[in-house]
């Protein structure tokens, strides 16, 4: 039965992903909270599983949602091989960090990430600066740690932090898009080994079988594989529906889920 549930995360996660351009991350990390505190896991580790297994999923959408930009021209290559190392190097820590601590104040953070979100998305939207030119590498670099260390902590791909980067720093906002998907990647990978590595000597994940680390393997499969293929109908659906309509619905859908898991965190 519990499959059922991870069929359906995936199915919502991609359609979202679709339609409103935000990770998946921001839907898999609540939907697994439940889903595992629900079935029974141990509430201590529930939350880092659901991190660490979001940003596992974030992998292959990542993959699909570069290429679809590359071959468009929307990557800015460059940018992304100077962030690129400080994503892995800030991915890392975060994930580390994340590890050390609590699991209800782990959720709560979660929570409290998943209620900014959704105020940026009400009432913040991306903005182009033309006007300026992009920084030094080296100050792309430390941007990528920063955003590394965030996402990985917060289980999503990066893009609501690295797009209003790039977009207030002299990128055009389709480029900008582009090139933050090709830095979901980076994230994804090194903040999924980092909990897979620092999760393997829980005693509760070393006594589970579905676990890999702080990732839950069959929740990644069936989430990834559906999340994939939902977000290119969620991408077809967002020209023929209301899409901004539907996204202050979204945001409004988010803060509530914010404020649930920063209350039952705590």
């Amino acid at each position: 039965m519990i499959y059922l549930w991870f069929v359906l995360a995936g199915l919502v996660a991609g359609l979202c992903a679709g339609l409103f351009g935000v990770g998946g991350g921001m839907i898999i990390v609540p939907a697994l909270i439940w889903i595992l505190s629900y079935y029974g896991m141990s509430g201590e580790i529930v939350p880092h599983v659901a991190v660490g297994t979001a940003l596992a999923t974030i992998i292959l959408t990542s993959i699909s949602s570069m290429s679809a930009h590359h071959q468009r021209g929307g990557v800015r290559w460059e940018i992304f091989r100077h962030m690129a190392k400080g994503l892995v190097l800030g991915s890392l820590v975060g994930a580390w960090i994340a590890t050390l601590i609590d699991g209800s104040d782990l959720q709560a953070i979660l929570g409290g990430g998943a209620f900014l979100m959704a105020v940026k998305m009400l009432f913040f939207p991306n903005q182009e600066r033309l006007d300026v030119t992009p920084p030094p590498a080296y100050q792309q670099g430390m941007a990528g740690v920063i955003i590394g260390l965030l996402s990985a902590i917060f289980g999503i791909g990066g893009g609501s932090l690295t797009v209003p980067y790039l977009s207030q720093h002299g990128v055009p906002m389709r480029q900008a898009v582009g090139t933050s998907a090709a830095c979901g990647l980076p994230i994804a990978i090194a903040g999924a080994l980092g909990f897979i590595w620092f999760g393997h000597t829980d005693s509760v994940v070393a006594d589970s079988a579905e676990l890999l680390g702080f990732v839950h393997i069959g929740a990644f499969f069936t989430i990834s594989i559906l999340s994939f293929i939902m977000a290119k109908v969620g991408a077809k659906l967002a020209h023929a529906l209301p899409a901004q309509t539907l996204k202050r619905a979204f945001g409004v859908l988010l803060m509530i889920v914010g404020v649930q898991l920063i209350v039952s965190g705590l």
